[in-house]
């Protein structure tokens, strides 16, 4: 089993940076494809980025390519999402989660397709 804790967010006005930090422990991410995923108040959850277990593959929701990397750094054990040019729509709670995939360079869209989850970081984006 893996635990997943967030950090990184908070209240930043429109055009700012943030870069969101999910730390792992109990496994190692390596074995894991990633994801983010977000929820505003009011609306359902939805996929944001991912990246494969091997790192080679990424995507992105539309709405923030261009605007949003994801990447992992194995060795810290560690899955990181860069935001830049933020908005006011893009605040929400921004939640990590691992997925065991069966493939090394598969990204997994939909939530039920990720076994683990981390408890959330608030990103306040102010216009």
């Amino acid at each position: 089993q893996v635990q997943l804790v967030e950090s990184g967010g908070g209240l930043v006005q429109a055009g700012g940076s943030l870069r969101l930090s999910c730390a792992a422990s109990g496994r190692t991410l390596s074995t894991y494809a990633m994801g983010w995923f977000r929820q505003a108040p009011g609306k359902e959850r939805e996929f944001v980025a991912g990246i494969s277990r091997n790192g080679g593959s990424t995507d992105y929701i539309d709405s923030v390519k261009g605007r949003f990397t994801i990447s992992r750094d194995n060795a810290k054990n560690t899955v990181y999402l860069q935001m830049n040019s933020l908005k006011p729509e893009d605040t929400a709670v921004y939640s990590c989660a691992a997925a065991d995939p069966y493939l090394s360079n598969i990204i997994y869209y939909t939530a039920p397709q990720y076994d683990y989850w981390g408890q959330g970081t608030q990103v306040t984006v102010s216009s």
